[in-house]
């Protein structure tokens, strides 16, 4: 091949596989130039267009603009630049990609409708910045003025943050987390949940029963609930009529059904089912596997010294209930606050 191999516009296309159309506008640009023209009028290339239209078509497909190109072709930026900028914006790309495939998996399992579809969608798209705002106004509204300073440093300590790539639970969770924080109700329930909590102190009835015994109370319960015994079946019964006489004995009390509407009572008060949903919520979205021990008993037990009756509790309902394996808590508090150990 000698210096005066010329190409038409048609041969180019067989030999590249470039549209006629393609190579006719990249050269109008000025990007491909032909060498010279026929007679007639007619472009004809020199080999070199070979090369330049294989580099702008890989270039084209990798997602960079023709001016960039351009640019590359008159050697005014240098490729691995290019390359490494284009590298940074396709892994955005891939990350939106994600996150929307998430979305898709997380309505196809629940079976959303297109209103509810739209919002996750919505939810998801917040920023960084934007989802740490939503947070700070919660925790602002929840734990202003007056409030107890030690309760919200101890939720402060595990807020909820949906990672990069998050998994269709993870993006359930989170859109029901967004629902939560801007309902008021929640916000005062999680203020009291939350000083309780901070506050460590125990129920009346633990506090009278002492230590050992309530020491006792909640290792029973804790194997009760880790065994996934049914709360309304008959082991469940007799376990809590067991504890509740020995609950009994120790208050100076008679194990009757006054008693037990006095224990009821404080459970009742004392087990918020949003501020513990709020919890599992957050391990889920952040990740972390639900460790038993960290799981409050105090739920379990009000089922089952109420026989059945509907608590709306929530314990381990919906997709919270599946935690990533492999995937442990930080042990120096970052699960523990908001639910107090068995």
């Amino acid at each position: 091949m000698d210096g005066t191999t010329r190409y038409s516009i048609g041969e180019l296309s067989r030999r590249t596989g470039v549209p006629v159309r393609t190579i006719r506008f990249y050269s109008d640009e000025g990007l491909v130039p032909p060498a010279d023209r026929t007679h007639a009028g007619h472009r004809r290339y020199a080999p070199a267009a070979l090369q330049r239209l294989d580099l702008i078509r890989s270039l084209r497909e990798l997602g960079i603009g023709l001016a960039t190109i351009r640019r590359v072709l008159d050697h005014e930026l240098p490729m691995a630049r290019v390359a490494l900028a284009q590298a940074e914006a396709v892994e955005v790309q891939i990350r939106a990609l994600r996150l929307r495939r998430s979305v898709l998996r997380a309505a196809a399992a629940r079976g959303t409708g297109p209103e509810e579809t739209t919002l996750m969608h919505r939810l998801t798209q917040l920023t960084g910045a934007e989802r740490r705002r939503l947070i700070d106004d919660f925790l602002d509204a929840t734990f202003g003025a007056g409030h107890d300073p030690a309760a919200a440093a101890m939720v402060r300590t595990a807020l909820p943050d949906l990672p990069e790539d998050p998994s269709a639970d993870q993006v359930t969770a989170w859109t029901e987390i967004a629902g939560l924080l801007g309902d008021a109700d929640f916000r005062a329930r999680m203020g009291r949940s939350a000083a309780r909590q901070a506050s460590g102190e125990p129920l009346a009835f633990e506090a009278l029963a002492g230590e050992e015994v309530t020491r006792d109370a909640h290792h029973a319960l804790a194997e009760a609930r880790d065994a996934e015994l049914d709360p309304y079946g008959a082991q469940a019964t007799a376990l809590v009529d067991g504890l509740v006489r020995r609950f009994a004995e120790a208050c100076g009390r008679a194990p009757d059904v006054e008693f037990r509407a006095w224990l009821t009572e404080q459970l009742t008060e004392a087990h918020d089912p949003r501020a513990e949903r709020y919890w599992r919520l957050v391990w889920a979205v952040n990740g972390w596997s639900v460790l038993p021990h960290l799981v409050p008993v105090h739920s379990w037990f009000l089922r089952a010294l109420c026989g059945g009756r509907d608590l709306r509790d929530g314990d381990g309902a919906g997709p919270v209930a599946r935690t990533q394996p492999g995937r442990r808590s930080d042990h120096s508090g970052a699960v523990a606050p908001g639910v107090a150990p068995a």
